[in-house]
């Protein structure tokens, strides 16, 4: 028998009774359940993962549904034992599901929401940041002040790179990977080639456009090119930052052989998915070329880091905080919590996932929707018509 889970208990006599396996940022996402009579149980357990048994515990008897995190399993042993406690809901705190058997869910009915369009911005922030840092060795030179090492100003004291007029690379021109490159082109006056199977028609008008402005300032315009290959990317740009999705066809995507294509003094940025990157290969490089450079929000076997690239200087490490910013967190907290809500109270499902500020304006009461269910049309879910 499992071990009892501690847990945090909100309105202790609502009629649905709704688990979240983690304390989650803000409290508008329990005030919005509790409105709708749920019974919201938070589990307070001191573990930074939970294992399958405990979630299990966390479930019990009776449980309607449960908003989860990245770093848990939910395959066909969580999604029977919430099935079977008449549980019809789970979301992810997150817009990818990689830790989630989407398959396993809708064999036993429930539904499975994720996050998506909260986390746009924040996570080109967080990319644009690692490649700021990595670029003028921000890091580096940090740890040698704190060190007490500076005695005073020489020529050759962490030399870094200048941005402007260099080139962009963007591989997975997306929502993220668009943003990203709007920030790096706007704020730095860089030229951006970007690969990807889908034109970026919106960011080629905007580069476009912005070029026709420093022209007519008199300074020189921007340029953008769609490449043909993800190859192109890697030999012309010097600064380049991953944003695919993770399948098959993109595990290991830069790997030994990539890596050799790039620059000597070239920068390398992954806020994506872990398995995107060979850590081993990567480590390889960064020994051999010091001079290159590294920003990783994310890693290949996480929470665990490849031996060795926790001793590169040339490697900037940070602990999956591309999603951390306070508005962001607080609105995924309150996206996660509506799709359970929604697929309990028996609501459509909204037709944009990646348009959700309706739901997150918080002088409103949010639309009578789940904002993203990604198995909603192999369950048959209507669309919301709102």
């Amino acid at each position: 028998m499992a071990k009892p889970v501690s847990i945090e208990v909100w309105n202790p006599n609502g009629k649905y009774r709704v688990i979240s396996t983690k304390p989650m940022p803000g409290t508008r996402w329990i005030n919005l359940l509790i409105e709708q009579d749920c019974r919201v149980e938070i589990c307070t357990q001191k573990k930074t993962i939970l294992s399958v048994e405990d979630i299990i515990a966390l479930i019990g008897d009776k449980c309607d549904g449960v908003i989860g995190q990245l770093t848990e399993d939910w395959g066909e042993t969580l999604f029977s034992a919430l099935s079977r406690a008449g549980g019809k809901a789970f979301s992810n705190m997150a817009v990818g599901y990689n830790n989630v058997d989407v398959n396993a869910a809708t064999k036993y009915g429930v539904a499975v929401g994720n996050t998506p369009g909260v986390l746009t911005e924040t996570t080109a922030e967080l990319a644009a940041s690692l490649s700021l840092a990595a670029a003028r060795r921000i890091v580096e030179a940090d740890e040698f002040m704190r060190a007490g090492l500076y005695d005073g100003w020489l020529p050759h004291l962490y030399v870094g790179n200048l941005l402007k007029g260099q080139t962009v690379g963007v591989i997975g021109a997306g929502r993220i990977g668009s943003a990203y490159a709007r920030m790096m082109v706007e704020g730095f006056k860089m030229n951006l080639i970007y690969y990807d199977l889908y034109q970026a028609t919106r960011l080629e008008k905007f580069i476009t456009a912005y070029g026709q402005f420093l022209k007519a300032t008199g300074e020189p315009p921007v340029t953008w090119k769609r490449a043909s290959s993800m190859e192109e990317v890697l030999r012309e740009a010097d600064v380049i930052s991953l944003h695919p999705i993770l399948d098959k066809t993109t595990y290991h995507l830069v790997n030994k052989e990539s890596l050799s294509k790039m620059k000597k003094e070239a920068i390398l940025i992954n806020c994506s998915r872990g398995p995107v990157v060979d850590e081993v290969a990567l480590v390889e490089h960064l020994k051999e070329n010091p001079m290159f450079r590294v920003g990783l929000d994310v890693f290949e076997d996480e929470p665990y880091m490849k031996p060795g690239l926790a001793d590169m200087k040339n490697a900037i490490v940070v602990p999956h905080i591309a999603s951390a910013s306070k508005w962001t967190r607080e609105g995924m907290a309150t996206l996660a919590a509506l799709n359970v809500l929604g697929k309990i109270k028996g609501y459509p499902v909204w037709s944009d996932p990646n348009r959700v500020e309706p739901f997150l304006n918080e002088n409103a009461p949010p639309p009578a929707a789940s904002p993203s269910l990604v198995n909603a049309k192999a369950l048959g879910l209507p669309v919301s018509k709102l």
